[in-house]
């Protein structure tokens, strides 16, 4: 069968989210055709197997959260300000998180720890990248003199834990108010940065 851009488009974003609530173990291939409408053999004339689809769909998952959230930021000039955007992103978009499973990231990590390389190489890819977004906006402040020197490093994992951590809890919990207060620590936290 010929693959389709426009099939596998279609099939990652109809078996993203089950992906991301049910993991890539908890998926079957009957989760996979029930949602598409689509043949076992359709779904692997797309894909060489059920990994390539979950990579493909962790991936839109990490699209869909973060999307927004990147283009918000380039909205500002000054890093304190594009942090901001970043944390008031969680404060406000939390219910489509949630509705969607969950984030992407934590529950990808959790699923493919000790057993799926392929997927956890994605994972360890992705924070990565959300590492080096939010590092590279407090060097760039300090750089401009925008904001106080301080441990890149150490505040940048700092940050990316308490969101993921609070993300974890609030939906297991349903006590949204737990990422909330938490995002608020860290904008306390970024105003200090920035002495303001």
């Amino acid at each position: 069968m010929v693959r389709s851009e426009k099939t596998r488009k279609f099939i990652i974003e109809k078996t993203a989210a089950i992906f991301n609530r049910k993991g890539y173990t908890g998926t079957y291939m009957s989760d996979l055709t029930q949602a598409t409408g689509l043949t076992k053999g359709s779904i692997y004339g797309n894909f060489k197997d059920k990994n390539e689809v979950a990579v493909e769909a962790f991936r839109y998952n990490y699209r869909f959260q973060t999307a927004n959230v990147i283009q918000e930021m380039e909205q500002e000039a000054h890093a304190g300000q594009k942090l901001l955007r970043f944390l008031n992103h969680y404060k406000t978009a939390y219910a489509a998180i949630f509705n969607n499973g969950g984030c992407a990231i934590l529950n990808t990590a959790v699923d493919t720890d000790d057993g799926n390389d392929l997927l956890k190489q994605e994972v360890i890819k992705t924070l990565h990248q959300w590492h080096k977004i939010i590092s590279e906006t407090l060097m760039q402040g300090i750089e401009k003199k925008q904001l106080r020197p301080t441990e890149v490093d150490e505040f940048t994992y700092r940050m990316v834990a308490l969101i993921e951590g609070s993300i974890l809890l609030s939906k297991t919990l349903n006590k949204p108010s737990i990422l909330i207060k938490n995002i608020e620590f860290l904008e306390t936290e970024v105003h200090a940065l920035f002495g303001n």
